[in-house]
């Protein structure tokens, strides 16, 4: 092969291969790096050298004439690589936030003079991470009013929102209040916690209030709504709400009084009950006492009527004693 047709083979290899590719990947999936490689050549893998690194010159994985060489791999892409030969995709796993960036491909043909660059592929890799759906909580009111205080809060998302903000609609109208959009950032993932508060009073008038509180991350991702929010109308004293307490109150103290009275009456059962129980030992006691008077009473009977039996002597025997 002459001069002219190898410096057209690699006029060849080398049009269109610096252009980058965009790819996105979710935190914590796998990436995947194309390096577009069609080998026209079919050169084989035994004669090649491929490489990537990232934009800061770190190797994340190395072949080297169809050897992996893992020596020259950074730390910390150690085990999170994968080479894929039939598509010439490198798989980075666990992705994180802050392996978003710019990566390059590199295939280099061993020869006997040396190494010859024959291919690069440069791929924009961007991470993003879903926020969690918006969810709305009514905080309790400590200053004594009474207004209604809501926040909604969405969590662990990537890149920070564009905008989060409620919608608040009623019988006849559907408004956006002005909200401010607090955020923070962990310092280990990366990811965003974002929250919006907002204090109103509903109108007596108003028969029913709904709150949706919505979230607008950055394209292509879709709004995210968070469940209905539903408010009824603030109750107003009545003379009906003031008869319904009075009904309760005489309600209770009729059903404390039957539980007096019941009371009452078993008290007086159970007094009943025990006179009962020591009359019978009384009345005994009684029937003793006259059994013995009578008895007394007869004894003195029977004497009177021995006396009165008894014969008269003659002057004669009254003389012999």
């Amino acid at each position: 092969m002459g001069l002219y047709s190898t410096l057209l083979v690699m006029a060849l290899l080398l049009s269109g291969t610096t252009a980058t590719v965009k790819r996105r990947a979710h935190f914590n999936d796998t990436a995947d790096l194309p390096c577009q490689f069609t080998n026209p050549q079919n050169i084989s893998l035994s004669e090649l050298v491929v490489f990537w690194q990232d934009q800061e010159k770190l190797v994340l994985y190395e072949q080297y004439l169809g050897k992996e060489k893992p020596d020259n791999v950074d730390a910390k892409y150690v085990s999170r690589t994968s080479f894929d030969r039939e598509n010439w995709v490198l798989h980075l796993h666990r992705v994180q936030i802050k392996d978003q960036g710019l990566y390059q491909c590199f295939i280099h043909h061993k020869r006997p003079k040396g190494l010859v660059h024959i291919h690069q592929k440069n791929c924009d890799l961007s991470v993003f991470a879903n926020f969690s759906q918006p969810e709305i909580k009514q905080i309790s009111n400590m200053t004594g009013r009474s207004d209604i205080n809501l926040t909604c809060s969405s969590i662990r998302g990537y890149p920070e929102p564009k905008e989060m903000y409620f919608l608040y609609k009623t019988e006849n109208a559907t408004t956006k209040p002005g909200v401010f959009m607090e955020k923070s950032q962990d310092n280990g993932t990366e990811l965003y916690n974002v929250s919006i508060s907002l204090s109103f009073l509903v109108p007596h008038e108003t028969n029913n209030v709904s709150l949706i509180c919505v979230l607008q991350p950055e394209p292509p991702e879709t709004e995210l709504h968070s469940e209905p929010f539903s408010i009824g109308p603030k109750p107003i004293d009545s003379p009906r709400t003031d008869r319904n307490h009075i009904l309760q109150i005489a309600g209770f103290t009729l059903l404390s009084l039957v539980i007096v009275c019941w009371a009452v009456l078993l008290l007086k059962k159970l007094i009943r009950l025990m006179r009962e129980k020591q009359q019978p030992d009384r009345s005994h006691e009684g029937h003793e006492c006259e059994t013995i008077r009578v008895e007394e009473e007869e004894s003195q009977k029977t004497e009177e009527r021995v006396e009165g039996q008894a014969p008269e002597r003659s002057d004669e025997e009254h003389s012999a004693l």
